[in-house]
This record gives C-alpha cells, sequence and structure tokens, in this order.
C-alpha cells in the first residue's frame, strides 16, 4: 500500500531551510526527498503561497525560510501541502443498498472523521521548533 510521504519529506526540508546558511536550490533540495526539481518546486508552491518559504530566481537564488520554526506548526505544513488522505484505507460503496455495509460505513466514517479532528488539532499544536530541538546538531 502506497503511503504518502510529502508531509514529512517537506518537514525534512524546512529543518534543513533552517539550518541553512545561505539559500538552496531546487536541484539541493529534490535530492533530500529524492524527487526531481520541477516536482520539488510543485510540491513547494503551497508553502510559498502560504508565506511559509521563498524563493528567489538567479545567482545565489534558493528557498529560504520567511517564517521563524517557532511560528509555523505541523497544521499550517500540512494545509499548505494540500491535506492529504490521513487514512490510507476506505468505505465500500458496493452495495448502497445493503444495511449492513451502510452500518459498517457510518460507524467507519464516524471513527475516522473523530480521529482526524483529534489528529488536526495535535497538528495544531505541534511547532516545527519543537522538532529542531531534538536534532543533534553534533551528530
Amino acid at each position: 500500500m502506497n503511503k504518502d510521504t510529502r508531509l514529512s519529506g517537506v518537514l525534512h526540508v524546512l529543518l534543513h531551510l533552517d539550518h541553512a546558511k545561505n539559500p538552496l536550490t531546487s536541484t539541493t533540495l529534490a535530492k533530500t526527498m529524492d524527487t526531481n526539481p520541477a516536482v520539488f518546486r510543485r510540491m513547494m508552491a503551497g508553502l510559498r503561497d502560504a508565506g511559509i518559504v521563498r524563493s528567489d530566481r538567479g545567482p545565489g537564488g534558493g528557498w529560504k525560510l520567511e517564517q521563524p520554526l517557532d511560528k509555523i506548526t505541523l497544521l499550517d505544513v500540512y494545509k499548505a501541502i494540500g491535506q492529504s488522505e490521513i487514512f490510507c484505507f476506505g468505505l465500500r460503496n458496493d452495495s448502497s443498498d445493503c444495511k449492513v455495509e451502510l452500518a459498517v460505513n457510518d460507524v467507519l466514517s464516524e471513527a475516522m472523521d473523530d480521529a482526524k479532528i483529534i489528529l488536526l488539532r495535535q497538528f495544531d499544536e505541534i511547532f516545527l521548533s519543537q522538532i529542531a530541538k531534538q536534532i543533534d546538531v553534533s551528530a
């Protein structure tokens, strides 16, 4: 089953940007995500639109943070990259007139909706600065 790793990858990039003394190019950052620069730029567009990062063209250009890590939450990043599905399983809708299937779908939908609310609430309480504190820069 494929997992959407964009959130994890983008967080990785943002933390690298925080440690960078100079702007980092799309080519350099794309390598950290094992993708190509064009795909990387598309992925970063939402972060740029949200004011989290900025990119400058030309010599000496590249990506840099627009906000300090203590102002950026996981929820900010999650929303900026497109709010991917939280759960990698879905509901069967083969027999919409089947009472068993409808009951199963109702219970699962409610549980997943509740879990998503809790997770997103937690994302809103975690700042990137908290993750940065866990990084041992001497390693």
